[in-house]
């Protein structure tokens, strides 16, 4: 896949708080918890008060915060990673071939609105 992203829509999204890039958003504008219900993956860091590009749909590429396995479902992480999801809303799916091997790697993912 080479680690691209896909947007199908991109909002402006103002914050309420520290977002690092990657990492899922909330509706309210702040960086996701744990099993969060999110409206998509920063694509800029950014801090309370100013406006970034979230994409809300379509492929995003965001850190994983564990190993997780092709084609799973994902939810967040206390810190707005992706994560093989258990109980949480499931706020995405592994794109065909991805995998994380461990914290910190790079998934491509399908964004599902929740």
């Amino acid at each position: 896949m080479g680690r691209e992203t896909l947007p199908v829509l991109t909002l402006p999204i103002p914050l309420a708080g520290t977002v690092a890039v990657e990492r899922f958003v909330t509706y309210g504008g702040a960086q996701a918890g744990a099993a969060a219900n999110t409206i998509g993956v920063a694509q800029t860091n950014g801090v309370a008060g100013q406006v970034i590009p979230v994409i809300a749909d379509g492929l995003a590429a965001v850190e994983a915060g564990a190993a997780i396995a092709a084609g799973v479902a994902v939810e967040t992480d206390a810190q707005g990673r992706a994560i093989t999801r258990t109980s949480g809303p499931i706020v995405g799916r592994m794109f065909p071939g991805e995998v994380a091997v461990a914290a910190g790697d790079r998934v491509v993912i399908r964004l599902i609105p929740n």
